[in-house]
């Protein structure tokens, strides 16, 4: 599969730590709301299969909490968000707000493998208090855990002339 040039082309400066923390609440808000609905869906078509009254005893009861397949189905539906945005475009919409994009070295789109390196990584990175995010305070290149393992980078892109 031939990786595709993302635009503008060019030398971009690497992305600092507050810029990053900014792009990633505005993402916090969007995966927020992504992960209501897809709770919303989920219970419907729980209800449906196993019927309201059921879903109901079985919710008061607390045998739902802790369901592994919902847990897996919002984790997926988590890094299908984040997929779909870094392997096109190379931005989330928090990205496109805060002007940085993450591309491999010469300026291409990344993998879904990279994706799926830089999701788990990053989640990695948040349970340990955020010290992958932090590296980017001493690492010379600005470079997160996430982006050292997938071996990508984040950078900042001048604005479209309108």
């Amino acid at each position: 599969m031939s990786k595709h040039l993302l635009n503008p082309q060019g030398e971009f400066p690497a992305v600092g730590l507050g810029r990053r923390l900014a792009a990633m609440f505005y993402d916090f808000l969007l995966c927020t709301a992504l992960l209501i609905v897809t709770g919303g869906i989920y219970k419907m078509i729980q209800a449906a299969i196993i019927g309201e009254e059921r879903l109901r005893i079985l919710t008061d009861a607390g045998k739902l909490d802790g369901d592994p397949l919902y847990s897996t189905v919002l984790l997926l539906v988590l890094f299908g968000f984040f997929a779909k945005f870094w392997t096109h475009a190379g931005q989330t919409l928090g990205m496109q707000v805060w002007g940085i994009r993450v591309q491999n070295a010469d300026g291409t789109a990344i993998s879904l493998w990279q994706a799926l390196l830089r999701f788990m990584v990053s989640i990695a990175s948040w349970l340990c208090l955020g010290l992958g995010f932090f590296w980017t305070l001493f690492d010379k290149q600005k470079r997160a855990w996430h982006d050292i393992y997938s071996d990508s980078q984040l950078v900042r892109i001048p604005k479209k002339a309108k």
